[in-house]
């Protein structure tokens, strides 16, 4: 792993660096969990297409300037440094172009991805069900076969975007009598379809950051299905595998954190406080290591690997990270960590950092999930029994 930036990616940060100064907006959006804020960040995200920023590791004819992974990463910590809007694209963006990369036709990738580079078409994930969240494999909505395609019926739920989004992707039982990960479907499906339902789900803070969506015999034609049908978890893995790995957390965004809390400590720390200097500095060295992790990722992909059940491990990782950080700012302010808005002297910025950290443990699939994978898939643990669970009470 060659940690020294040749000439060509220095001379692209200084690029990325060059422009987000003299284009990010000197106000933060308002929040793209809100109809106003959505399209504010719509409109910035067309912005970073026409500089060729939206997507830097497409290929052009898509959107994207070909940049290599590591020109990426370094494009992702310009970002984040530079305090950037969120991407409300990310769902498409990072999660379902890698699926079309990997699973799409060529006529699918052609249709889709330089709409969504612009967030013409901004998409909402549509994986969790009421009685299949973290247990996706367990869902019940279902694609029946019709006359040129596939009609949707079922209820999903939890879905990141849906409120405000123009489409989704998302997992559907195909073979009547299948369970568990054999006969399901990949598809792509309009939000605006007739049959499609939208109901956004407030949150604690009034803002629509998920949906349910209802589908009743929602037609989705054969081109909107991604890989063959019936191998839908085959191609969802793909997407989990980003969602927890390498595309919708990357560095940049813990680092910018570790560097903000390092300054505050600088600002407003109590140098007698050694237990509380301890978890400063620890936060910093994490977000580094991560970094490093991340490093030694691209140089697998680079070299023809792929991104496989250790996308559980780095999920566990950023996700306890975003935490842990977040707890220590809190900490180090004290009693005003509770104030929000004008009355903040941050304005709010880590209380609600920390509130959204602490979904990271959850979403993505849960810890248990995660730890779950982990002992399978790469330490080779066996499988608890359905004997054992019941004797143990569980």
């Amino acid at each position: 792993m060659d940690l020294d930036l040749d000439e060509r990616t220095l001379e692209f940060r200084s690029e990325v660096r060059q422009w987000l100064a003299a284009n990010v907006p000197e106000r933060p959006l308002e929040s793209f969990n809100t109809a106003k804020g959505f399209e504010q960040h719509r409109a910035w995200e067309a912005k970073l297409a026409d500089a060729g920023y939206a997507a830097v590791a497409w290929p052009a004819e898509y959107g994207g300037r070909e940049a290599s992974m590591l020109e990426w990463l370094v494009f992702e910590e310009e970002y984040y440094a530079a305090g950037a809007p969120g991407r409300v694209n990310q769902n498409g963006i990072f999660m379902l172009a890698p699926t079309l990369f990997s699973h799409g036709t060529p006529e699918q990738r052609e249709r889709v991805l330089p709409a969504m580079a612009r967030s013409d078409v901004v998409w909402a994930q549509a994986w969790s069900e009421p009685d299949a969240g973290s247990d996706i494999a367990s869902l019940r909505s279902t694609a029946t076969r019709t006359e040129g395609g596939w009609l949707l019926s079922g209820q999903k739920t939890w879905s990141s975007r849906a409120a405000f989004a123009d489409a989704a992707f998302g997992l559907f039982r195909s073979e009547p009598g299948s369970e568990r990960h054999r006969g399901l479907i990949y598809v792509m499906f309009d939000l605006r379809a007739e049959g499609v339902q939208v109901r956004p789900i407030a949150q604690l803070d009034g803002e629509y950051g998920f949906a349910e969506i209802f589908l009743d015999g929602v037609f989705v034609p054969d081109a909107d299905v991604i890989g063959e049908p019936g191998d839908g978890w085959r191609v969802a893995m793909t997407t989990a595998n980003n969602e927890r790995g390498l595309s919708l957390r990357s560095p940049g965004r813990f680092l910018a954190s570790a560097d903000k809390l390092v300054g505050l400590w600088h600002r407003q720390g109590d140098t007698s406080d050694t237990a509380l200097a301890e978890r400063v500095a620890d936060a910093w060295i994490r977000a580094r290591a991560y970094q490093l992790y991340t490093c030694n990722t691209v140089t697998r992909l680079s070299e023809g690997g792929d991104l496989g059940p250790e996308s559980s491990v780095n999920k566990l990782y950023w996700s306890h990270l975003d935490v842990e950080l977040h707890e220590t700012a809190l900490d180090l302010l004290g009693p005003a960590a509770e104030l929000t808005g004008e009355a903040a002297s941050d304005g709010g910025h880590w209380s609600a950092g920390y509130l959204f950290a602490l979904a990271g443990p959850i979403y993505g699939g849960t810890d248990q999930i995660q730890r779950n994978i982990v002992a399978e898939r790469l330490l080779g643990l066996p499988r608890e029994s359905s004997a054992n669970r019941n004797r143990s009470g569980s």
